[in-house]
């Protein structure tokens, strides 16, 4: 079987994730605040923010049907289905740094049995992001 070179590289990196959201304001501002990070692009149903190489789409939960039908979009109180991770240098400054910016900690800093030390939060669409040294 001869392969293209799009069947070779695919899949490659993730290029962005959508995170729906119900209040799309209150989670641009955490994400402004507590990542320092600027809009890359907005519309009235979406921010975009990019981290590296990744795009973050911020998407009001309710432009997110037509996104993806025939699937249903689930509240945040459905439950967390992902966690982002964030590699950082030291997670205890980085704790004490998030605290300052007005985050509450979900648990961490700790150190897991698989050899990091770690610490989680939620951001206002329910969505978990993790540091991780």
């Amino acid at each position: 079987m001869t392969h293209t070179t799009s069947e070779t590289t695919w899949p490659g990196s993730i290029g962005a994730l959508t995170l729906f959201v119900e209040d799309l304001e209150a989670t641009k501002r955490f994400y402004q605040d507590v990542f320092r990070l600027p809009v890359t692009f907005e519309d009235g149903n979406s921010a975009v923010f990019t981290f590296g190489n990744t795009l973050i789409n911020l998407l009001r939960s309710a432009a997110a049907h037509e996104l993806i039908a025939p699937a249903h979009v689930a509240g945040s109180e459905a439950g967390s289905r992902l966690q982002l991770t964030l590699p950082v240098d030291d997670v205890d400054a980085m704790c004490k740094e998030l605290t300052a910016r007005g985050v509450s900690l979900l648990n961490g800093p700790m150190d897991r049995p698989w050899g990091i030390r770690t610490a989680s939060f939620r951001d206002p669409g329910g969505h978990i992001w993790e540091i991780a040294q």
